[in-house]
């Protein structure tokens, strides 16, 4: 379903569309002599915001695939992590190598390494509130990366690590790095591709002075000049209601 915004972007365009059949049917009457006030260039300036109207939605459409993928190649990661440190644990691994192993899965899990004490509230003065602890969960996409990057360099670095699980093996795991990153990288090019959109849908809409909806208003006031502020003709374009640019 469409966000209240985009709908707002398309309620204007369709609007402006019905001001351009208003003064169509005014037929040789209106003959504006500024030349963005035209029937031909009012068509053109609406083919221009139904194709900005367009963009945004495949753009969208784009964004909204790459993140979908993304989400589904990251799913598995936790529970993988849990079973590479399973497996690492059941060699002759060192221990440090363990310890660090169980680092970086705890970070891949948004777990804290140790757990964090609660203050103690007889040691507050009166009216103090407890300090807020920091997060230091570090669950975004590119630290998830990072977190299991480091993860498959310390296995790479253990040479008792040499599962016979095929999902398990260094091989398998840096390929799912690789396509981790690749994902990730989908959605930061998506991001910007809509970004652009609707940039430019902004301003072929909401551009001072040329944009869609400042055009709206050159439109009525040439008709209030032409017909009067009391005629019916006035009357129409006038009931016609533009927004200015909906935040988002």
């Amino acid at each position: 379903m469409a966000s209240s915004i985009e709908t707002g972007h398309a309620k204007n365009v369709a609007t402006f569309e019905d001001l351009i059949s208003f003064c169509t049917g005014y037929g040789a009457t209106y003959n504006p002599s500024k030349t963005t006030l035209i029937i031909t260039a009012l068509s053109t300036q609406l083919t221009a915001a139904n194709t900005a109207l367009q963009n945004v939605k495949v753009a969208k459409t784009g964004f909204d695939n790459a993140t979908n993928a993304r989400e589904l190649a990251f799913k598995p990661l936790k529970p993988l992590a849990t079973k590479i440190i399973n497996a690492l644990a059941a060699t002759d691994a060192a221990k440090e190598t363990v310890r660090d192993a169980k680092n970086a899965n705890n970070k891949i899990q948004g777990k804290r390494a140790k757990a964090v004490d609660k203050p103690d509230p007889t040691t507050l003065a009166e009216g103090e509130e407890p300090a807020k602890k920091v997060s230091t969960s570090q669950q975004s996409y590119d630290k998830l990366i990072d977190h299991f990057a480091q993860l498959i360099a310390t296995l790479t670095a253990e040479p008792n690590y040499s599962p016979n699980e095929n999902d398990l093996k260094l091989t398998a795991l840096n390929t799912m790095l690789t396509n981790l990153r690749s994902k990730n990288t989908d959605v930061i090019n998506a991001t910007t591709v809509i970004s652009n959109a609707r940039i430019a849908r902004d301003k072929t809409l909401y551009e001072k002075g040329t944009g869609l909806i400042d055009t709206a208003q050159d439109v009525k006031m040439y008709v209030k000049s032409v017909f009067g502020a009391s005629s019916p003709q006035y009357k129409q374009v006038s009931a016609l209601k533009f927004t200015k640019r909906p935040k988002g």
